[in-house]
């Protein structure tokens, strides 16, 4: 009995250090991907990879700034950028889940003062880039003071971007007929979060989706009200050095992409989202649901001057703050986030519970393709 026992504890015993093994060698492929991408004094990346729930790869690599030169760790705070417009939207559907908004109701019916043309537009078309609202940079551009108006100190306030978007008689196109991306309609649902729920955008998101996930250092940052903690500072290569390019004159817009996050925190995200712990896989659907236009057909990508995309022409699958699409025959929601001195990304393997998450505080890195890389050498 003795030496079954031991044999027993003994397989145990290589079982495990076997899986061990297996799992560092896994983390040693993947780590492989990003280990040359920067230095131990120059800005860099949080990388996070996880299948069904298991981690298999969550490290930092660079600096958080030039001053301090604080190691990158799964603790540091990054800009998403537009990986954002995906709390965004929840925030949204939580609220249709409560009975206060639906998706189908007129932008003017929240707010009433707003121009004829958004009697046409309603929410879902602001979640799903139909709206036709034009881009809010570009009326910035057009405002003769813009320059002096808004600066890197001075920036941008979503209520101004309203106001912006209420200077207009009308929107690039009908509602609902094409697709053209749209950072304003995004500003425009935080506003409607606050609007409906009574609450600032950034309350609302805060007690609403972080608190009950546990994501207790993310956060909608607004300068002056609340602080980044462990914050990674956003830079652009210049030379053979880099340059802090932080803050521009949008940067504090917040439904579009305010949101600060870590890959800690982004874990019990990816957790939320496949355990259906804020709504039920049925509440979810719609989100999932790629838009198609008010005549059926697919939307391409846009070709309108202020939609700087590569892709123009091409089709585009777009739910509720994700896009959708079949990557080498899986279903992925994925998206990416772009601002000065930041690039992430953020890709979600629906069948295979795979997660890519990769945060960069530097602009000559490209998220998408690393993601990419990593969903090649895992997923068969």
């Amino acid at each position: 009995m003795l030496r079954i026992t031991v044999l027993i504890l003994f397989l145990s015993a290589t079982n495990v250090i076997a899986g061990m093994a297996t799992r560092s060698s896994e983390q040693d492929q993947l780590a492989a991907v990003f280990r040359n991408l920067t230095d131990r004094g120059s800005p860099g990346l949080a990388v996070l990879v996880r299948e069904n729930g298991r981690t298999l790869l969550e490290q930092g690599y660079g600096v958080t700034d030039l001053q301090s030169r604080n190691a990158i760790d799964w603790q540091t705070n990054f800009r998403l950028a537009s990986c954002t417009k995906q709390f965004t939207a929840i925030a949204i559907m939580l609220l249709v889940h409560d009975g206060k908004l639906r998706y189908d109701e007129p932008v003017t019916d929240v707010f009433p003062e707003f121009p004829d043309y958004g009697r046409a537009i309603t929410i879902r078309n602001l979640l799903s880039h139909t709206s036709g609202l034009p881009d809010y940079e570009a009326l910035m551009e057009q405002n003769s003071d813009a320059h002096a108006r808004w600066t890197e100190n001075r920036q941008i306030q979503d209520a101004e971007v309203l106001h912006l978007l209420e200077t207009q008689k009308r929107g690039k196109f009908a509602p609902g007929t094409q697709w053209s991306y749209s950072n304003s309609g995004y500003v425009l649902l935080g506003l409607v979060v606050a609007k409906v729920s009574g609450k600032p955008f950034e309350d609302f998101l805060g007690e609403q989706i972080f608190a009950p996930l546990g994501m207790s250092h993310t956060l909608a940052y607004v300068k002056g009200k609340n602080t980044v903690p462990n914050r990674a500072y956003g830079y652009s290569k210049e030379g053979n050095g880099f340059i802090e390019t932080d803050q521009s004159p949008t940067s504090a817009t917040l439904g579009d992409g305010g949101v600060y996050s870590n890959l800690e925190d982004l874990a019990k995200w990816d957790d939320a989202l496949r355990l259906h712990r804020l709504l039920s896989a049925r509440e979810m659907q719609p989100a999932l649901t790629p838009v198609k236009l008010a005549d059926g057909s697919v939307p391409t990508w846009s070709s309108d001057p202020d939609d700087r995309n590569p892709q123009a022409g091409k089709p585009v699958s777009y739910g509720f703050g994700w896009f959708l699409d079949d990557y080498k025959g899986h279903q992925r929601m994925w998206h990416y986030g772009e601002t000065v001195g930041f690039r992430t990304a953020i890709a979600r393997f629906t069948d295979g519970d795979l997660t890519i998450i990769i945060l960069c505080n530097r602009t000559d890195v490209d998220p998408e393709r690393l993601a990419s890389k990593v969903a090649v050498s895992i997923i068969h």
